[in-house]
């Protein structure tokens, strides 16, 4: 991985949210030749800034929104690949403000797309979500649309134009902000009651390291038009809430017996189960030991996407559609070794904790 980015110059949009903070920490170890981080979080940016300034000098931050042609225009002259990870991604607020939802997740790929291609990068990796998958919500949908915009994008290439188009399709990525985790540690915190909206709901899940991981092998792998996806564990929010409840109520002198958890009902759009594919793409799917990858439709005849290869890892055809509520279920000591992964947690609880043991390694069943 780090031949790959040796001496590369990568921008990443949306580098100041959970996702992109941690895709630049890695990035930030191998020997490139530059990063851009884009924002238009200033807080965040001049904290990234404070905080990589005297360690790792050759990281660019600009102020910039991605629908604005302008900026982007400049930002990405000159750049070699770009991590695409800019959105709206909260359900509720999607739901709230649909049309700024379409304007920053939807138009904002578009100029992405066509200043990457302008500019000529080699690659451009967007970042999906499960709930692109027969969406419910304005967000999902959203990004659905995404997703169908980057593999159009990819076939629109000439021959003086050969940026590479993916995408990478996420869970639910546990301690980013907007997850249950910090939620739940807070109200355990207060000792008040612990909020979940359905008792039944199921969500595949992974880290933030995970997820930048997934990202990063991703970009070598990409060959234009697939969907990446990792092939995360499954839990259930009421076993999360309930195993952090026992856990960490201790730590501030509350019985967990006196924590309730209370049923507030699903939010607008939410659903009780999460999937990571559709029948219709189980036609044109690959499957290895870690990832699942979805080849391109429409565009690539059926003899051509035979010949797509990624680096001889061993991958067959498949017709699993994974489903979260018909996947195998984290027990509780898998669901404690997860939330003591490192940036699950929220900072405060997790420095009241003892070391944590030897972490438990959560493989995907098929």
């Amino acid at each position: 991985m780090e031949s790959f980015f040796k001496l590369r110059r990568v921008i990443v949009t949306g580098g100041a949210g959970s996702v992109g903070r941690e895709l630049v920490r890695k990035l930030s170890k191998f020997d490139f030749d530059v990063i851009r981080v884009l924002d238009n979080d200033e807080s965040g940016l001049f904290d990234m800034e404070t905080e990589y300034r005297s360690s790792v000098p050759n990281i660019e931050f600009y102020h910039c929104d991605i629908t604005d042609e302008r900026e982007m225009r400049r930002t990405f002259s000159d750049m070699d690949y770009c991590f695409h990870s800019a959105a709206l991604k909260h359900v509720p607020s999607c739901e709230r403000s649909p049309f700024s939802t379409v304007n920053v997740n939807i138009t904002g790929c578009e100029v992405v797309g066509r200043m990457a291609s302008e500019n000529h990068l080699k690659k451009v990796i967007f970042m999906s979500s499960d709930k692109a998958v027969n969406p419910t919500n304005v967000m999902g949908t959203s990004k659905l649309m995404g997703e169908r915009l980057f593999t159009a994008m990819n076939f629109l290439q000439s021959k003086h134009k050969e940026t590479l188009f993916s995408c990478t399709r996420f869970g639910n990525v546990l301690g980013s902000r907007g997850s249950v985790v910090p939620l739940f540690a807070a109200q355990i915190a207060a000792g008040q009651p612990v909020t979940l909206t359905d008792a039944r709901m199921t969500r595949f899940v992974m880290t933030l390291s995970q997820a930048a991981d997934l990202v990063l092998e991703s970009m070598i792998l990409a060959q234009g038009g697939e969907i990446f996806i990792t092939k995360m564990p499954v839990l259930r929010i009421s076993d999360l809430a309930r195993v952090m409840i026992e856990r960490l109520a201790p730590l501030y002198g509350h019985n967990p017996k006196s924590i309730e958890m209370t049923v507030v009902g699903s939010r607008p759009g939410e659903k009780l189960w999460e999937e990571l594919s559709t029948d219709e793409e189980a036609n044109r799917l690959l499957e290895g030991e870690k990832f699942l990858i979805v080849t391109p439709a429409g565009h690539v005849e059926s003899q051509e996407r035979e010949r797509y290869s990624y680096n001889e890892i061993p991958l067959l055809k498949s017709r699993t559609i994974y489903h979260s509520d018909r996947q195998p279920i984290l027990n509780d000591e898998e669901i404690w070794a997860l939330l003591r992964e490192p940036g699950v947690l929220p900072a405060e609880p997790a420095a009241r904790l003892l070391p944590a043991e030897p972490t438990i390694r959560l493989a995907a069943e098929a």
